[in-house]
């Protein structure tokens, strides 16, 4: 009888164990603990993007720290004039790379970017439950250390930056224009929820104004899924239809327009934060858009953004380069002479 009981109390104990390592393993994955920490999607839309995706994924492949090996997700639409078999090949000496094919509306196509206001929240719903962060990037974005920063403090749901400088943005304090009355009429964003955002190269105080290059989200909040959603709304606006058909500025950004009621009308402001401004660093930003001083200084650069500046280089712009001479000759190896994507400035 002795024995029996022995044997029943040690089968209870195993019992007992097993079920708690399974609550211990439940509780460590609601807790994020098995979720990767966080993974880097792109859009893509041309031969060239693609091959300026390569460069960075080389990039943080090279320079990224602990980070080095963070998944990407390469996201092309559906109808991708690029075979996807030519697409993967792309890719396929290049380590933690998925490609996924993404519808991107048809009548939003008239506007410049509209493609990665949707990819990007395909890539949202997609990395809910496997990452902690998504870090959402345009495609001529270059690492040059490891972007510790994204990865987001607890309570904090958005890393943004701010635009480059203010070619259509409202200041703050001011009237609105009526392209930024419309807008927030349509999206319904209320006066209550503006503060003061400084320009990354001009430095002035602007209302909410989030750069569209640099996203870094918690997946769960639902930033970048609502950013198409209101994107769509201004496509279909009909003011604005034809404000945008008067002033290619307002066609340009009217992406970057709607990422701000993707904000502004999801989170708190204490659940943003700003990241330093050694992440996207303009460089040459000064030659090709103007500015007040140079830029050219990637001594301290996390990430740095060269938007068209090496599809025709000035020659010798490598000597005239503060920073790492190793980085300095990744870049210059790397990206001249290569075509690579053109941007917009803000």
């Amino acid at each position: 009888m002795l024995e029996g009981a022995i044997k029943s109390f040690c089968f209870i104990m195993i019992i007992s164990f097993l079920v708690s390592c399974s609550n211990q393993k439940e509780k460590n994955m609601s807790s994020g603990e098995n979720k990767e920490p966080l993974i880097i999607g792109v859009y893509a839309e041309s031969d060239e993007e693609l091959s300026a995706v390569g460069y960075m994924v080389k990039s943080i492949r090279n320079f990224g720290g602990k980070l080095q090996n963070a998944p990407i997700w390469v996201f092309v639409p559906s109808d991708f004039a690029i075979l996807m078999e030519q697409v993967r090949a792309k890719f396929q000496n290049l380590p933690g790379i998925e490609v996924f094919q993404c519808e991107i509306p048809k009548d939003s196509r008239a506007y410049n970017y509209a493609g990665k206001t949707f990819a990007s929240g395909e890539a949202e719903r997609m990395a809910a439950g496997k990452a902690k962060v998504l870090v959402w990037l345009d495609s001529d974005t270059i690492f040059l250390n490891e972007p510790v920063e994204l990865l987001l403090p607890d309570g904090i749901l958005l890393g943004y930056r701010p635009i480059m400088h203010n070619r259509s943005g409202t200041l703050y304090g001011r009237e609105p224009i009526p392209f930024w009355k419309q807008v927030y009429n349509v999206l319904g964003i209320e006066e209550g929820k503006f503060f003061p955002m400084t320009t990354a190269v001009d430095r002035v105080d602007v209302n909410p104004y989030f750069n569209a290059g640099i996203i870094a989200v918690r997946p769960e909040a639902g930033i970048l899924t609502k950013w198409g959603k209101d994107f769509k709304r201004l496509c279909n606006d009909s003011v604005l239809a034809e404000m945008c058909r008067e002033n290619v500025t307002w066609r340009i950004f009217l992406h970057q327009a709607a990422l701000v009621g993707g904000v502004l009308n999801t989170i708190e402001r204490q659940q943003m934060a700003e990241l330093p401004d050694k992440y996207n660093y303009p460089l040459f930003f000064d030659r090709m858009f103007g500015a007040d001083r140079p830029y050219n200084d990637i001594s301290d650069a996390i990430t740095i953004r060269y938007e068209y500046f090496f599809r025709k280089p000035d020659s010798g712009w490598e000597k005239e380069l503060v920073g790492d001479p190793i980085r300095i000759k990744w870049l210059k190896d790397n990206l001249e002479p290569n075509k690579v994507n053109i941007g917009s400035g803000e």
